[in-house]
């Protein structure tokens, strides 16, 4: 039977029963039907969608820019699994997992609705301490989580902000080309919400479960009933680490060693060389304007590890390509 009038049929189905059956048993069964069908319906479309022509011609135009964005995956991948997100750790509670608590009081005497935590990123503190983390997060952060004012920990903190910055700006590249293939292909709106999955499947996109995983550390009292309780949370991100280095240089004020050449690479500076460079790699000269979704990078042209200094003109864009190839040479 063809698909049209086997549909046709089920649609005056529930009519031609429910004339016999009463009202009541018609929105039953069509309600049964309509449960039925629709996904059935739906099937039909989505298959239909997958082996059009038209589909097959798209995905055969941007073959070239599915690879380029799964190649990019992989690179955040790599930078995930080889860079360092750790930094810092609270001594309080450090040992509690050796010990077992219950509360025993009667019941319409417990209060602890607030229960300390503990981990190697929580601090159990005092009230006052908690809000004075509030209004300086930088100096509390270094008192109370072991983050001293010494060369060997600014390369810790210059380890962790170059990973952070890396892999923030390589993800939102991926979600930005993820984007530009939607558009792209512009699928039916029932295809991206019943059948996402197997639409990046059928175009060969490798989608990326990696976010960014910021370090979160918290300050947080907790009354002895367990009444009340405070947190105040900071998060590693990029301002928050571009701080933390600018405290540690002016306190060691060792701003020409390598750790201190790489905490004068903030954000704005990276930002202001790649628009020098007018958004182009200067290697393989690939530029943002003939290709908008593209990975930039900046790099020392000679390294800081070789006596290189974080100065525009020792300063270079590069693609994410071109600069993984590159590694640790001197030279553009």
């Amino acid at each position: 039977m063809p698909k049209p009038l086997f549909i046709t049929l089920l649609i005056a189905l529930p009519i031609i029963i429910g004339g016999a059956m009463g009202n009541g048993y018609l929105f039953l069964l069509t309600l049964v039907l309509v449960l039925v069908v629709n996904p059935v319906i739906r099937t039909i479309r989505k298959n239909r969608y997958f082996g059009s022509e038209h589909f097959q011609t798209l995905k055969a135009e941007i073959a070239a820019v599915v690879a380029e964005h799964n190649d990019v995956v992989t690179y955040v991948q790599e930078i995930r699994s080889q860079g360092s997100f750790e930094l810092g750790a609270s001594s309080t509670g450090q040992h509690a997992h050796l010990a077992a608590f219950e509360n025993t009081s009667a019941w319409n005497n417990r209060r602890d609705r607030n229960v300390a935590e503990y981990a190697r990123h929580v601090h159990n503190a005092s009230l006052q301490v908690v809000r004075n983390a509030s209004t300086d997060p930088i100096k509390y952060l270094m008192k109370y989580f072991g983050i001293k004012a010494d060369q060997v920990t600014l390369v810790d903190v210059q380890r962790v902000a170059g990973d952070i910055s890396r892999l923030e700006a390589a993800v939102a590249n991926v979600k930005g080309r993820e984007a530009d293939i939607t558009a792209k292909i512009n699928p039916p709106a029932f295809i991206l919400k019943h059948y996402r999955e197997e639409f990046w499947n059928q175009v060969g996109v490798q989608l990326s479960p990696i976010s960014v995983p910021y370090p979160q550390y918290k300050f947080q009292y907790t009354s002895a009933g367990g009444n009340t309780g405070q947190t105040t949370s900071v998060q590693l991100n990029t301002p928050t680490l571009e701080a933390l280095s600018e405290t540690l240089v002016d306190k060691i004020r060792w701003t020409k060693s390598a750790a201190g050449q790489r905490a004068l690479m903030t954000a704005k500076l990276r930002g202001q060389i790649k628009e020098r460079d007018r958004y182009a790699c200067l290697r393989c000269w690939v530029s943002l304007a003939a290709e908008p979704h593209l990975l930039l990078e900046v790099d020392h042209i000679t390294p800081v590890s070789k006596g290189g200094l974080s100065t525009p003109e020792n300063l270079q864009t590069l693609c994410w390509r071109c600069n993984r190839a590159k590694g640790a040479k001197v030279g553009v």
